[in-house]
C-alpha cells in the first residue's frame, strides 16, 4: 500500500471476521455519541461484545482476517473527523461486578467507575473514593492509570484480566506491571476486567470523603458540558491549568470548541464542535503557553482516527 493511500476493508471481509460474534454489530457507526467530548467520525464497523467470550471471538476474527481492532474508551479520547477504519470494539456489555474473598472486588472492563465506587460503598469497602465523578470505565481506568488528587488505579489494582492479541485469556498480576502518570505499561492485549484490593472502612467515612470531593469537582470543573477530562499533563512542579489561565486563554474558541471558563485545562464542546476544531484549539493553546512561558505542554488525551 502506498503512503497516504487509504486502506479499505470491505463489508464481506469484516463480516467473515465477525461471523461467530453474538453481540451487537453496527455498520458505519457514528462514534461521536460514544465519546465524552462528542466529536469524531464513523467506524467501518462497531462491535459491542455480549461477554468476555465474545471479546475472544472478535479478537480471533480480527487476527485471522488481519484487520485492525481498536477498543474505544469514551473519555480522554478524541476521534478524528474521518473516523476509524477496520473494527472498533466498545466494552459496555462487560458490566459485571462481584465481591471475592479478602476485600477483593472483580469488575469487568465496561463497568463505570462511579458504579464501582457505589458497589464498594455498599459493602463498606474503601479504596475507590478517588473515582467519584469520573465518567470512565474500569478498562479505561486500568489502561490510563486513572486518578485524581485522592489516589489512582495503581493504588488498588491487584491483577488484570487480559485477552491477548491471539485470543487467549490470562491473568496478569499488578506486581508485573509498571505505572506512569496516566499510563499503565501493559502486555499487548485487551483489558476485559480487573481485580481490585480494597479495605474495610466505615460507610460514613467513605461517604464523607466522596461527598467532599464531588463538591470540589462540581465547583472547579465544567461537568455540565461535554469534555474529555484534562487536556494536558501537568508539567513537573507546575499546573497546566495555571499556565493556560496565566496566558489569558480561558474562553478561547475555535468554532464550538472552547477553553473552559471554569478550569483552563478543560476544553468543552459548546454544541457542534468538530474534532478538527478541538485539535486546532489544542495547538493554539500549546503555542501560546510555549511562547509566554517556554513550556511545551504534553497532551493527556489520546488522539485516534484517520487524518
Amino acid at each position: 500500500m502506498l503512503r497516504g493511500q487509504r486502506r479499505v476493508f470491505t463489508v464481506p471481509m469484516l463480516r467473515r471476521a465477525l461471523l461467530h460474534v453474538q453481540g451487537e454489530i453496527r455498520w458505519q457507526a457514528p462514534l461521536a455519541p460514544l465519546t465524552s467530548l462528542q466529536v469524531g467520525g464513523p467506524a467501518d464497523v462497531l462491535v459491542i461484545p455480549a461477554d468476555v467470550e465474545d471479546v475472544v471471538r472478535v479478537v480471533r476474527g480480527a487476527h485471522m482476517g488481519r484487520i485492525p481492532l481498536l477498543v474505544l474508551g469514551g473519555t480522554n479520547v478524541i476521534v478524528r473527523d474521518k473516523g476509524l477504519r477496520g473494527m472498533v470494539m466498545q466494552l459496555s456489555g462487560l458490566s459485571n461486578i462481584q465481591e471475592e474473598a479478602n476485600q477483593v472486588v472483580y469488575a469487568q472492563a465496561g463497568v463505570r467507575l462511579p458504579r464501582l465506587m457505589q458497589f464498594a460503598l455498599g459493602r463498606n469497602l474503601s479504596g475507590m473514593e478517588w473515582a467519584a465523578g469520573i465518567p470512565g470505565t474500569v478498562g479505561g481506568g486500568v489502561v490510563m492509570n486513572a486518578g485524581t488528587r485522592l489516589g489512582e488505579m495503581q493504588d488498588v489494582l491487584a491483577a488484570v484480566d487480559l485477552v491477548t492479541p491471539h485470543g487467549k485469556r490470562k491473568r496478569v498480576e499488578a506486581s508485573m506491571l509498571s505505572f506512569l502518570y496516566r499510563k499503565t505499561l501493559l502486555p499487548k492485549g485487551i483489558v476485559v476486567g480487573a481485580w481490585l484490593q480494597l479495605t474495610s472502612a466505615a460507610k460514613g467515612t467513605i461517604q464523607s470523603v466522596t461527598k467532599e470531593y464531588l463538591q470540589y469537582r462540581k465547583a472547579t470543573q465544567p461537568l455540565t458540558l461535554p469534555n474529555a477530562g484534562s487536556v494536558f499533563k501537568n508539567p513537573t512542579g507546575d499546573s497546566a491549568g495555571r499556565l493556560i489561565e496565566a496566558a489569558g486563554l480561558k474562553g478561547l474558541r475555535v468554532g464550538d470548541a472552547e477553553v473552559s471558563h471554569k478550569h483552563a485545562n478543560f476544553i468543552v464542546n459548546r454544541g457542534a464542535a468538530t474534532a478538527a476544531q478541538v485539535l486546532m484549539l489544542v495547538q493554539k493553546v500549546r503555542e501560546q503557553v510555549a511562547r509566554k512561558f517556554g513550556v511545551r505542554l504534553q497532551l493527556e488525551w489520546k488522539v485516534i482516527g484517520e487524518r
